[in-house]
């Protein structure tokens, strides 16, 4: 199983998106066997930044972004303070993404999923 897991960035303010975004970009333009197509990696890093901005603005200030890798597929995760489930952007987020999740977490707040194919 080819499975690589990587914490991209704990987002602290809005200041850090620019910064998140670019990160995103830097891990997939990284990804070897197989690469990832650039239209593909474009659709990931609009998801990424609109889950995080949510995490930020409308789930308390923080989130922390994951990024993991699959042979065949990207799943991003972001997890945040608030049980309250996504609402600006998540409609995009479900037309651009294979599968997508909300999931509370027992110890409070939530994780958002979304996954892409590679």
């Amino acid at each position: 199983m080819n499975t690589m897991a990587e914490s991209v960035a704990t987002v602290l303010s809005t200041a850090d998106l620019a910064e998140t975004r670019h990160a995103v970009r830097a891990v997939l333009d990284g990804l070897h066997q197989p690469a990832m197509a650039a239209e593909a990696a474009d659709t990931v890093v609009l998801v990424v930044f609109e889950l995080v901005t949510n995490a930020v603005r409308h789930g308390g200030g923080t989130g922390t972004l994951e990024l993991t890798s699959h042979a065949e597929s990207i799943e991003v995760t972001v997890h945040d303070s608030t049980a309250h489930a996504p609402r600006f952007g998540w409609p995009m987020v479900n037309r651009l993404a294979r599968a997508t999740a909300v999931t509370r977490r027992a110890s409070g707040g939530k994780t958002d999923s979304a996954l892409f194919d590679r």
